[in-house]
């Protein structure tokens, strides 16, 4: 691991479709990123548990489980509040108030530079 990876934040993906999953892990991962991954909600939630170098997560919006990527956003803000939070989502229009405070979000498709910019201008502001 190079030094500047250690020095920044890891970041969770949470998108159920796998194509679109992989495409978001590689983007972050080529921006110098540690990326971890997961397919739902729940699945995000037991990563964070487990890993306590996630910073940021990048979430869907539109997912199958126990709560969609906004409802996650909202329980990562009470339960994990320094985690900083990047939603994405092509089916939904997100108002600033249905998102948790802080939040970024970006319809998709996303051009991968605005993704990348943002989650270097957030580990910025945690270094």
């Amino acid at each position: 691991m190079t030094a500047e990876k250690s020095r920044l934040p890891s970041v969770l993906v949470v998108e159920d479709e796998p194509l679109i999953r992989m495409d978001a892990v590689d983007m972050i991962e080529d921006a110098g990123f540690k990326v971890y991954e997961a397919a739902s909600a729940d699945a995000a939630i037991a990563l964070l548990e487990q890993h306590s170098d996630i910073g940021i997560i990048f979430t869907d919006i539109d997912m199958p489980g126990s709560m969609d990527g906004l409802k996650l956003a909202a329980y990562v803000r009470d339960r994990w509040p320094p985690v900083a939070i990047v939603i994405a989502s092509g089916i939904v229009e997100v108002g600033k108030d249905t998102m948790p405070e802080g939040s970024i979000f970006f319809a998709k498709p996303y051009a991968t530079s605005h993704i990348t910019k943002a989650l270097q201008d957030i580990a910025a502001t945690m270094g």
